[in-house]
């Protein structure tokens, strides 16, 4: 059965698609890009190692990736590798299997969280951007 709706507006809703799943990333890249010391400081404090470059890579994956991929630009390519980049996080920054009691809970939360961002990466990557993307023109 074909959706006929649906594919009336394929290419608005792959652009809203896009927007919101690196909505999370762009933001948060952003605060992390405008607060460069704390960043570091974090990655440090999470037991990182070179935590400056860890949080240079951090800002690259989660901001300036997450923007070519709102704008549309070598969207397959650069939505399989935020999808490695989420999954990393996902086993360093919330590795719930080793915790207990409420930050087990939250950290579960997180990490599947972050494991169904993945599968919209994954899919992302598979369907392309749609007509309203650079990678069009």
């Amino acid at each position: 059965m074909r959706y006929t709706l649906f594919d009336k507006v394929v290419n608005e809703l792959l652009l809203v698609a896009r927007v919101l799943l690196v909505l999370l990333f762009v933001l948060f890249g952003w605060s992390k890009l405008t607060d460069f010391p704390g960043t570091v400081g974090y990655m440090a404090a999470e037991g990182l190692p070179l935590p400056t470059l860890a949080a240079a890579v951090v800002i690259l994956m989660e901001f300036f990736v997450g923007l070519a991929i709102v704008l549309g630009f070598w969207t397959r390519p650069l939505a399989l590798l935020l999808a490695l980049y989420t999954l990393g996080t996902a086993l360093i920054g919330h590795h719930f299997w080793t915790m207990a009691g409420g930050e087990r809970m939250a950290n579960m939360t997180n990490f599947y969280k972050n494991v169904s961002i993945i599968g919209g990466l994954l899919l992302l990557c598979v369907t392309g951007p749609g007509r309203y993307s650079l990678d069009r023109r």
